[in-house]
């Protein structure tokens, strides 16, 4: 059996002052977190359902492209419970895709859904080892 491989990413933070900070991904992009009472940027664990979001939406988006469904619109809603002990984890999370369009077929929609959730997306599959997560879907027809 061979050795899996492993790729290293490497991001980096500046501190911007007050609670925040710059972030800049390993793909060079940057973005601002906050972590104030009143931030001024999302904080981690907000963009930790953002990532989710994003991660999820992605597969299901090519997937249905794929499956030649016609998307006209397409919204995410991530809803997370936090624990109140430190550290705070999010404990449950729950994906709502809301999925515009004519004559989408719900199987292929679910397939997507379930394809994101249990093999592509990473993000889901790394907060899965701390919190229940499920997912979702409302179909919005356009006919």
């Amino acid at each position: 059996m061979a050795a899996s491989q492993t790729e290293t990413k490497t991001a980096s933070l500046r501190y911007a002052g007050g609670e925040a900070f710059v972030g800049e991904s390993p793909s060079g992009h940057a973005a601002v977190t906050s972590f104030a009472h009143t931030p001024s940027a999302p904080t981690p664990m907000e963009m930790l359902l953002i990532s989710l979001g994003g991660c999820t939406g992605a597969d299901v988006v090519s997937i249905l492209e794929k499956k030649r469904q016609r998307v006209t619109g397409y919204e995410i809603e991530v809803r997370a419970e936090r624990r109140a002990e430190h550290p705070r984890i999010y404990t449950r999370i729950e994906v709502i895709h809301k999925i515009r369009g004519r004559e989408i077929d719900p199987k292929a929609v679910a397939h997507a859904v379930e394809l994101s959730e249990t093999k592509y997306c990473s993000v889901s599959a790394m907060l899965a080892e701390a919190a229940v997560i499920s997912m979702r879907f409302e179909i919005i027809n356009e006919d």
